[in-house]
C-alpha cells in the first residue's frame, strides 16, 4: 500500500535525493542505493530496456529495504501507468509531456474512480499482498501516489503554465538534454535559451506549488541545480558514475 512519507515531501517542496537506474537491474541495487542515502529510485523503461516483469522484482526488493521505487515508463499509455502502479511503483514519470490534455490523461490513468479510470486489483505488490479494505487502498493510492511530468520539448515548455496548474501533477521534471535538443541548442547547458527555459519551468512550479526535479551526473551540477531551486534531484547514470569511479582509482 502506498504510504505518505515521500508524497508528503513532494507536496511540501522538501529536498529529496535519489537515483535513476538505466541498466543495472539487479536486486542488489536497491540495497546499494539505500546504503548510499537515497530515498527513492527511478527505474527507467524509456531507454534502459527494463521490462515490467523485471520491475516487479526491483519494486519488491526496493520496498523491502525501505527505498521508494518509481518508474519512468516509455510513453503515455494506460497499461504502462496502471500496471506499473499495480506492480508497486510509488510514482510514475512520463516523458515528453506536451500539453494539458496529456497531463490530464496521466492523472486519470493513475487514479481510481472517481478521480480517474484506473482499474482495481488488490492483494498484489502495490498493497504488499495484504488482503485489506479495497476502499481504503483506493483512497490512499489516489492521495499518495506521485505523478512526475517530464518537460523536455518546446511544446511542453510553451504549455508549462497550464500543465503546472493541474491537480494530480506533483512534480515538473526537466529532461535537460532533450530540452536543449528541441530548443535548438543540443547539449549547451550554458545557453541563455536553456537557462531561460528552466527558469520558466521553475517559475511555473513555484507559482503552482509543485516540486521541481532533474537528474545530475556530477557534484558540480548537483550543487548548481540545488542552488537554482530544484528540490528533487536524482543522480545518474549509474554506468558513468561507476566508470568514473574506477578511472579515478586506477589512473
Amino acid at each position: 500500500m502506498i504510504k505518505k512519507n515521500l508524497k508528503t515531501k513532494f507536496v511540501n517542496l522538501e529536498k529529496v535525493r535519489g537515483a535513476m537506474i538505466f541498466d543495472y537491474f539487479n536486486p542488489g541495487i536497491s540495497h546499494i542505493l539505500k546504503n548510499s542515502g537515497c530515498e527513492f529510485v527511478i527505474y527507467d523503461m524509456e531507454h534502459g530496456g527494463l521490462s515490467l516483469e523485471s520491475f516487479k522484482t526491483l519494486s519488491v526488493t526496493s520496498r523491502g529495504v525501505g527505498i521508494y521505487p518509481l518508474i519512468r515508463i516509455p510513453s503515455l499509455q494506460y497499461h504502462f501507468i496502471s500496471r506499473s502502479l499495480d506492480l508497486g511503483a510509488y510514482g510514475v514519470m512520463v516523458p515528453m509531456v506536451k500539453n494539458k490534455n496529456e497531463a490530464n490523461s496521466i492523472v486519470s490513468f493513475s487514479k481510481y474512480p472517481p478521480n480517474g479510470i484506473r482499474g482495481a486489483g488488490f492483494g498484489f505488490v502495490h498493497d504488499n499482498y495484504i488482503s485489506t479494505e479495497p476502499i481504503d487502498v483506493m483512497k490512499q493510492s489516489n492521495e499518495n501516489l506521485i505523478n512526475i511530468i517530464q518537460i523536455e520539448t518546446k511544446e511542453g515548455l510553451d504549455n508549462i503554465d497550464e500543465i503546472a496548474k493541474l491537480d494530480g501533477v506533483d512534480c515538473l521534471w526537466v529532461g535537460h538534454f532533450d530540452l536543449t535538443n528541441f530548443l535548438g541548442v543540443p547539449g549547451d547547458f550554458r545557453s541563455k535559451i536553456y537557462k531561460d527555459a528552466i527558469t520558466k519551468i521553475k517559475n511555473a512550479a513555484n507559482l503552482n506549488k509543485k516540486s521541481l526535479g532533474i537528474m545530475v551526473s556530477n557534484k558540480k551540477d548537483f550543487e548548481y541545480y540545488d542552488n537554482f531551486g530544484f528540490n528533487i534531484i536524482a543522480v545518474g547514470t549509474e554506468m558513468s558514475i561507476l566508470q568514473n569511479a574506477i578511472k579515478n582509482l586506477i589512473n
